[in-house]
């Protein structure tokens, strides 16, 4: 049985407004899953889990070996996707200088 929020796509500011122990959710493979009912069951601690709110925890999911039951629990837990695309795109900054090496001018030695 898959909770209410099935189908629907939430926005990282959407997201990122469950992130503490009375409202907690995890991103993990673009899907949202609201694990606020399993905190004080979670064999690793509450802890694990309320660190990974507000980031894309995939890595640390996958990275722990879960099993096979805790991946199907994933799908009651199941909110919705998330759309990537509201995620801000890292601005690339260009130095620039006025000065260049003609310009330079070496030190007056004493």
């Amino acid at each position: 049985m898959k909770m209410g929020g099935e189908g629907k796509v939430y926005t990282l500011a959407e997201f990122s407004q469950h992130n503490n122990a009375k409202d907690c959710w995890l991103l993990i493979g673009g899907k949202l899953y609201n694990v606020t009912k399993f905190l004080e069951d979670h064999p690793g601690g509450d802890e694990v889990l309320l660190s990974a709110t507000g980031k894309d925890a995939t890595d640390d999911f996958e990275d722990v070996g879960h099993s096979s039951s805790a991946r199907a629990m994933l799908d009651e837990l199941y909110v919705g996707d998330f759309d990537a695309s509201t995620i801000p795109t890292k601005t690339k900054y260009t130095l620039r200088t006025s000065l260049t090496m003609s310009k330079i001018r070496p030190r007056n030695s004493l």
